[in-house]
């Protein structure tokens, strides 16, 4: 239960949760529309000059990130960078990003199957990297890394699940938590099928990965796609119709997955080199 507020007062704002949301989501809308903040609450958020506020126009660009599966080392980077970006909690469990390795054992002999046990782990989120596999290499079938993050869904369950309109989506395309509005009910945390919201202990909010919106807003690549060593994270405007873009030329010469897609949530976050064993 959040501290902050008590039972009755959370009972009553969920019940006309269908009500706020309808009178919230213009605000929402209208921040994105005028960039005065590049969203409320959000870490980092810089407070804009009218100037800069008219540089910026949402409704001419849809953020996108791709993640290459095979370029991915597991080396860390992202998380971390993302956690002193984002001012995300330094304690275990909390974070915006993450990498997860899928160790696949071989079959066991004399069986008709083609591959054995699938072994995943995510030590710390991988921040600190991972250490040496237990299962002996001449067990090993196949392994790779994975990262994980929102994957900024266009149908978001999260979003529809708020009872105060505080999660709603920018008109370019970043699913946002507004702090401001904010309840800590745990709703959208409930909601979310890839697990990757979480109620931050400071502000007892909601708490995602916002692509780095204070940065893309500004011109600048999410902190996680900056550090990433061997390029696997790819981050761009798929309005951007020059051919040098990074996310269309990915995208084409790509196949390209999403996470379950069988939830019908249309991820907007595209994976390479997908193994099935990947949830």
């Amino acid at each position: 239960m959040n501290t902050r507020r008590d039972f009755l007062k959370i009972s009553g704002l969920a019940s006309l949760g269908i009500g706020f949301s309808l009178v919230l989501k213009p605000l929402h809308a209208a921040i994105g529309k005028t960039g005065e903040t590049a969203v409320a609450g959000a870490p980092g958020a810089p407070t804009r000059d009218k100037a800069a506020a008219a540089a910026i126009d949402p409704l001419a660009h849809q953020w996108r990130m791709v993640v290459d599966i095979e370029k991915c080392i597991g080396c860390g980077l992202c998380a971390k960078a993302c956690k002193k970006e984002n001012k995300v909690p330094p304690e275990p469990y909390y974070y915006r990003t993450w990498v997860e390795r899928y160790v696949i054992k071989a079959a066991p002999p004399g069986t008709m199957e083609m591959r054995g046990e699938t072994l995943v782990d995510s030590p710390n989120g991988a921040i600190d990297g991972f250490p040496p596999s237990a299962v002996p290499v001449a067990q090993v079938l196949k392994s790779f890394y994975v990262p994980k993050l929102c994957n900024e869904c266009a149908d978001s369950p999260c979003t529809k699940a708020c009872p105060v309109g505080a999660a709603f989506e920018t008109p370019d395309g970043v699913n946002l938590v507004d702090k401001t509005y904010c309840i800590g009910c745990g709703f959208c945390i409930q909601s979310c099928p890839y697990g990757c919201r979480f109620l931050n202990p400071t502000t007892r909010c909601a708490d995602k990965c916002t692509l780095c919106y204070h940065r893309i807003t500004k011109g600048l690549r999410p902190a996680c796609v900056e550090v990433c060593p061997t390029g696997a994270r790819i981050f761009g405007d798929l309005q951007n119709t020059a051919p040098d873009n990074p996310v269309r030329r990915f995208l084409k010469e790509k196949k390209v997955q999403v996470l379950k897609p069988h939830l019908g949530t249309n991820p907007k976050l595209y994976y390479a080199g997908l193994d099935k064993e990947v949830r």
